[in-house]
């Protein structure tokens, strides 16, 4: 990608204020004609969200997102709507013990009121308060509950089986973390009581290790970055076995929203230990050593991105796509999301570019400032390029708010509009969250209000 070097947040004030103009319009006509007794909306269909999906992964991304709006707007009726479905919709999720999503649903919703709250801009009612932190204990237990041990350490593992450790899930650590910092912990048998923070740093530093590649010659395909979706792993052992995907082309390629969470998840954690004065587990009392592996992950994988992404920062959908190279040098160009051969994956950017700049403030306070910067830059030239046509929504009919999303291409998941080969202009709610997300990152930035973080409520 090229990296505009002169981009600074303000210059992205206005197309800030105007995405959360469209976002509250889509929001309000999801609201009016979406029939929740289907499902959780997962991504649009001729520009009308509908379900298709494996778990209910996605209902806290569409109540979050209306507690973002009213973040970012103090409209208070974005802020009663999130309230109130959180409270009747989202407590199946604190106690769903099939799925690795927790930091994703429960974060989003929970986590966010909490923060707002702590932060002042809602009042305090010490009921809601410790209801809501109840929701954040449990939420944290039960997905750290998923846990398999390895021959090294451990991971939590996807709903795909206690063989399987998803790259995703680097970012749903959040959960666990903020758990453990309000007091909580996971009890086994005879009472013995696992230590949430310790097993968060144990899956990122397997997920660093086995997901994350650093083109040292692990297998012919080991490129410094590159990341896999799936690692597999023996169950009876402990003992790794290989790379795989679900949602990429292959094992041995890498599907650009995981390389996303990655950037992403890994960029928080950083932020988060940099901030966390109280004492870390004896597993993992040297600091210093902890922090080197979660940064040359998060770097690895912010390297890669910024190599392997089309001009204007927009990927497509995996990086070893099979019909990519009829596209000839498309990495020279910016991405064209109406071409005939491979999708573009919008979801992916606006997941990326946030830990493109979480990673780039992070890197430089600790004075690395020549990769900080350059990092950060890419980070605002990517969400300047989402908040513009054609991926910024402004068809008021179209209940999306970020176009050129893809949720599943190989199980053949997404809307494909007639007359063209592959799926295009449609959204998924992950991908309009984080995009919502990426703006009120942005915008606090911009006001200079207090720093966007998911372990506000609790730091």
């Amino acid at each position: 990608m090229e990296i505009l070097s002169d981009l600074k947040p303000i210059d992205l004030k206005e197309k800030i204020e105007i995405l959360w103009d469209l976002s509250g319009q889509k929001i309000l006509s999801i609201e009016d004609s979406y029939d929740p007794s289907q499902g959780a909306p997962v991504f649009t269909v001729k520009g009308q969200y509908t379900t298709m999906g494996w778990t209910e992964w996605t209902q806290g991304f569409q109540y979050g997102s209306a507690i973002l709006q009213f973040d970012a707007t103090g409209a208070e009726k974005f802020l009663e709507s999130g309230r109130k479905n959180t409270l009747e919709k989202m407590a199946p999720h604190i106690s769903h013990f099939g799925v690795h999503d927790h930091g994703f649903n429960n974060v989003s919703t929970y986590g966010n009121l909490l923060r707002l709250m702590k932060e002042g801009k809602i009042v305090t009612d010490a009921w809601e308060k410790n209801f809501y932190e109840l929701a954040l204990k449990i939420s944290g237990a039960v997905q750290a509950a998923r846990w398999t041990d390895t021959e090294d350490g451990g991971f939590i593992y996807s709903f795909n089986g206690a063989h399987s450790l998803f790259v995703d899930t680097i970012r749903t650590l959040r959960v666990l973390v903020l758990s453990h910092c309000l007091g909580h912990d996971l009890r086994g048998e005879q009472d013995v009581k696992q230590n949430l923070l310790e097993r968060a740093l144990t899956h990122a530093i397997s997920t660093a290790k086995y997901a994350i590649y650093y083109g040292n010659g692990r297998d012919r395909y080991d490129v410094l970055g590159r990341t896999a979706h799936e690692s597999i792993f023996n169950v009876q052992n402990g003992v790794y076995r290989c790379a795989n995907a679900q949602q990429g082309y292959t094992g041995f390629s890498t599907w650009t929203r995981g390389l996303s969470w990655a950037m992403l998840g890994f960029a928080e954690q950083l932020e988060f230990l940099d901030a966390f004065d109280d004492g870390l587990p004896e597993r993992y009392s040297d600091k210093k050593e902890l922090l080197e592996i979660l940064e040359k992950a998060a770097t690895a994988t912010c390297e890669f991105y910024i190599e392997n992404t089309a001009k204007d920062g927009i990927p497509y959908w995996d990086t070893g796509a099979p019909n990519l190279h009829k596209l000839g040098d498309y990495l020279s160009r910016p991405a064209e999301p109406f071409n005939d051969f491979e999708p573009v994956d919008s979801s992916a950017a606006a997941i990326g570019a946030q830990g493109l700049l979480r990673l780039g403030k992070y890197l430089k306070q600790k004075g690395d400032n020549d990769r900080g910067q350059r990092f950060y830059q890419a980070g605002l030239t990517v969400a300047g390029r989402l908040m513009e046509a054609p991926y910024l929504s402004q068809d008021p009919e179209h209940q999306g708010l970020l176009l050129h999303a893809n949720y599943h291409y190989p199980n053949d998941w997404d809307h494909v509009p007639e007359g063209s080969n592959i799926p295009h202009s449609e959204s998924c709610m992950w991908g309009d969250y984080h995009l919502r997300e990426l703006a009120l990152y942005l915008q606090r930035m911009i006001e200079n209000r207090p720093y966007y973080s998911f372990y506000a409520s609790v730091i």
